[in-house]
């Protein structure tokens, strides 16, 4: 049975393997996605997800089929994007690093697990849904406007993993 789940502190090694195995054995890893082992995400990326309580996973049986980080706010990086609602950084949900295991990929998971990030947002009583991915991301961004969300503007950022580019930024109102 495959079941959605917060995760705790004592899977952080296992879900860190999971990011590790998506990177390394995604196919067209560096043209859409461009995470790296190292670099993004980390472990300390996914420890401090793993501490706010935002780490979700997927699991048949126990094992990692899918996973994504869901806060409860949003950063400054979304405050210069006109969004369709005008909310307070407390009033939105934000979806991370939400990825599913390369020989699950075009299964419906990725599907299911922004479906429990819409749910989870809800239940805490947010507003909106948001999230970001880099413009190059095309599969990413058909899933995103599939499952609802709009296109609502570009930046320009850096990030370690890909230096200076373009990202997407799409909103679900909830």
């Amino acid at each position: 049975m495959i079941k959605a789940e917060r995760i705790k502190s004592d899977r952080s090694i296992e879900c860190m393997q999971f990011y590790q195995h998506v990177i390394a054995d995604t196919p067209d890893m560096d043209q859409y996605g461009r995470w790296k082992n190292g670099l993004y995400p980390t472990e300390k990326d996914i420890e401090r997800y793993i501490e706010k309580g935002a780490m979700y996973v997927l699991a048949e049986d126990d094992a990692i089929i899918g996973a994504m980080a869901v806060t409860m706010n949003q950063g400054d990086d979304y405050h210069s994007i006109h969004w369709a609602l005008p909310l307070a950084d407390d009033e939105v949900s934000v979806i991370h690093v939400l990825a599913v295991r390369p020989e699950d990929q075009g299964r419906g998971f990725g599907e299911r697990l922004i479906e429990e990030a819409v749910l989870i947002a809800r239940n805490a009583g947010k507003k909106a849904l948001r999230l970001d991915a880099l413009a190059g991301n095309t599969p990413a961004h058909h899933l995103y406007a599939k499952k609802g969300f709009a296109y609502r503007g570009k930046q320009n950022l850096y990030a370690e993993n890909t230096g200076w580019t373009d990202f997407f930024f799409f909103e679900l109102e909830l």
